[in-house]
């Protein structure tokens, strides 16, 4: 049976991106044609592969599966075509990120403005997600993760700062009112401002650590925020008084500094290392991702 190319990544775009609209709008193709591609790939294929309605498309079990396999497997094809672009006079074409949200937030600003203007060819792609995610499942060159959760079989390159730093924080009004924590065991008889993951979970217990004493402990409180999106509403409210806010250093500085938001336990934030890009090692290096890697590596500090 032989199958275009085109057609599925048609069915790879629209079944992505949840919708033809949106999908046309991602891969620059109209919905007209993408509905035409795939409907030609479900008459060829025999099956089903999404299941349409006026609000929704969604990929059948045939087409879940399909997707699954066809992620990666397109992926190395367009590594392989983009091979061509070391012959160009500079690097051009897509380069797809998958990081998390506080790397979108906290690494990628400084990187990126200098690296576009330095490779105006380049398109740089960036989808920032709450949970650890299938990179090549989601059609990415690479991705940005902490080490503990790299996945194997993977090259990983040093981005960003090398040693960062969870902090505890509320506005001088709670402290007053309620009292300041000198233990992180304190934190239990406080309003606490918590995070979920779109999986449903709760984050993971606040961790401290002092003179080689580590402590974790399961706070509650009064407002639980999605990660990503909404984390800046518990930013927010910790500045109005709500509660004590557990978040990257980074994040809370320029609070700290300005003094709406004061440290809480500082002798006890626990330090840990920075963020790796990382990218299949197994695979040909599209020029873009070559490019962004030699960018990195070139930067003050990443070693």
């Amino acid at each position: 049976m032989k199958t275009d190319l085109g057609d599925l990544n048609a069915f790879v775009a629209v079944a992505r991106a949840g919708g033809f609209r949106e999908g046309a709008r991602i891969s620059g193709a109209s919905a007209s044609f993408l509905s035409e591609a795939v409907r030609r790939l479900e008459t060829q294929l025999g099956v089903r592969l999404l299941n349409r309605t006026t609000r929704s498309v969604v990929a059948t079990e045939a087409g879940k599966g399909l997707l699954e396999r066809l992620g990666p497997a397109l992926s190395e094809v367009e590594a392989a075509l983009e091979v061509v672009n070391g012959f160009r006079g500079r690097p051009a074409g897509t380069l797809r990120l998958n990081v998390p949200v506080s790397a979108a937030r906290l690494v990628l600003p400084a990187i990126v403005p200098p690296f576009l203007a330095a490779y105006p060819d380049i398109r740089l792609e960036i989808m920032a997600e709450d949970s650890f995610v299938d990179m090549l499942a989601a059609g990415c060159d690479a991705g940005i993760r902490y080490d503990e959760r790299l996945e194997q079989d993977m090259i990983a390159v040093p981005i960003g700062p090398r040693v960062q730093r969870f902090a505890t924080a509320a506005a001088p009004g709670y402290l007053n009112r309620c009292g300041r924590p000198s233990h992180p065991r304190d934190l239990l008889e406080h309003a606490c401002l918590l995070g979920r993951f779109s999986s449903g979970k709760t984050t993971a217990p606040w961790e401290f650590e002092r003179d080689g004493e580590v402590v974790l402990v399961d706070p509650a409180g009064p407002l639980i925020v999605s990660v990503g999106g909404s984390i800046d509403l518990a930013v927010d409210a910790a500045i109005a008084g709500t509660g004590i806010i557990s978040l990257f250093e980074d994040w809370l500085r320029p609070h700290l500094n300005a003094g709406t938001l004061e440290p809480v336990l500082e002798p006890w934030w626990q330090s840990f290392s920075g963020p790796f890009l990382y990218y299949p090692g197994r695979r040909l290096v599209p020029a873009p991702l070559r490019a962004f890697i030699d960018f990195v590596k070139a930067l003050p500090g990443q070693k």
